[in-house]
């Protein structure tokens, strides 16, 4: 079962600029901007910004010298040139491919989401909440010379590069994501200071094609990288067995100063993009973990970012919401109606109906790794390989 609820008060500061939703790939790409606007009308219409101890604040864009914490140089001005000439293609650098369409905004928005992950990951350091989340973020693919999987500007890495270049010394870095944060663990591949664990989507099945379990970090950071691919078809009994098989021991061996997290919602059975089962309902387990084991190992410094997810009215909004809720240190009973002005606000954007609860009426069991294995299970067999592969080097039993 997951950690029980932290009895400390909590603060959160949440990262909104309604310019966010100018990161728009265009029509029919699966990246809508819509997804991101109609989660804040939800955070809003459950009163979550007047909360006690929670703030709303507009970080600035990422600037030159912040993004060259990840980026080069030569990618950014890429990125730029692709801005002012939007139609042309650029594979060298994955910009006006049918992944990455270039776009005007395309710099702008791309710095604007990376520098509320920025403004996060400082006021979580600093003291100034004890949480904080952009859920416009998560944009974990992209790499250091490349735009990826609808990523331009590795936020989540760039957050986390911050945290280093403040004084922090170890980071763990959790990704939920249905895909593998490949961008994170390339830019941190070699660096001991940082842990990246990330439970994925079997690589034969999904892309990036990688997190096979034997990715384990470079030869200066042994141990700096563990992978959990899921097989295709995992549902919320498997997906939470196999989180809590690995990610609680190593928050314990790996000792963080403070976690940052990806939490992608494509996981969701509903997701078109991906083959994983999970609900709405198992999401919010994650969350509340990961809030757990942020107040039990690191003071309650947590940095939790959005990420993937394409069911944009079903699914996107009210995971996220869940996510904003237990960050504030209040809970939405999973049972609540959506709010009927939320419901309308679907309609007028999307013509479609909303859904009309916080749940997908599931109540997710799972069964602890410590209580049995089944050596003919695939799932059993993927939470054993990740383990062996990683848990040694962090002095801990497979």
């Amino acid at each position: 079962m997951p950690p029980a609820e932290p009895d400390q008060p909590c603060s959160l500061r949440l990262l909104w600029d309604e310019a966010v939703t100018t990161y728009d790939f265009g029509p029919g790409h699966p990246m809508d901007p819509t997804r991101l606007a109609l989660t804040m009308r939800l955070v809003e219409a459950f009163g979550l910004p007047a909360a006690p101890g929670v703030s709303v604040a507009a970080a600035p864009p990422a600037g030159e010298s912040t993004l060259a914490l990840v980026h080069r140089p030569e990618y950014i001005e890429a990125v730029r040139r692709a801005a002012a000439n939007p139609a042309a293609l650029d594979e060298r650098h994955g910009l006006g491919t049918e992944d990455n369409p270039a776009f005007p905004a395309i710099h702008t928005a791309s710095a604007l989401i990376a520098g509320q992950s920025v403004g996060a990951a400082e006021a979580v350091w600093s003291g100034a909440a004890t949480h904080a989340v952009n859920f416009a973020g998560g944009l974990h693919h992209a790499m250091p010379g490349r735009a990826s999987g609808f990523c331009i500007y590795n936020d989540a890495a760039l957050a986390i590069a911050r945290l280093l270049e403040l004084g922090a010394e170890r980071v763990l870095y959790v990704d939920v994501d249905v895909h593998h944060g490949d961008g994170v663990q390339q830019a941190f591949w070699d660096d001991p200071r940082v842990l990246t664990v990330s439970l994925h989507e079997h690589p034969s099945t999904l892309f990036p094609q990688t997190g096979w379990s034997t990715e384990t970090g470079g030869e200066g950071a042994p141990g700096s990288a563990a992978n959990l691919p899921l097989p295709a078809g995992t549902g919320d009994a498997g997906w939470l067995r196999a989180f809590h098989a690995l990610v609680p021991e190593l928050v314990a061996g790996f000792a963080p100063q403070v976690i940052v997290s990806q939490h992608g919602a494509d996981t969701h059975l509903e997701d078109p993009l991906a083959h994983l089962a999970v609900t709405l309902d198992a999401q919010r387990v994650v969350a509340h973990s990961l809030h757990a084991l942020a107040h039990r190992h690191c003071g309650g410094r947590w940095v939790a970012l959005g990420g993937g997810g394409y069911a944009v009215v079903d699914v996107v909004p009210r995971s996220w919401t869940h996510l904003v809720a237990t960050a504030a240190g209040r809970p939405l009973d999973p049972r609540a109606e959506t709010p009927e002005e939320w419901r309308a606000e679907v309609y007028r954007r999307t013509t479609q109906q909303a859904p009309l609860r916080m749940t997908d009426g599931r109540a997710p069991q799972w069964r602890d790794f410590e209580d049995g294995y089944d050596p003919g299970d695939r799932l059993d067999q993927a939470i054993l390989a990740a383990r062996r592969a990683v848990f040694p080097q962090h002095g801990l039993l497979a």
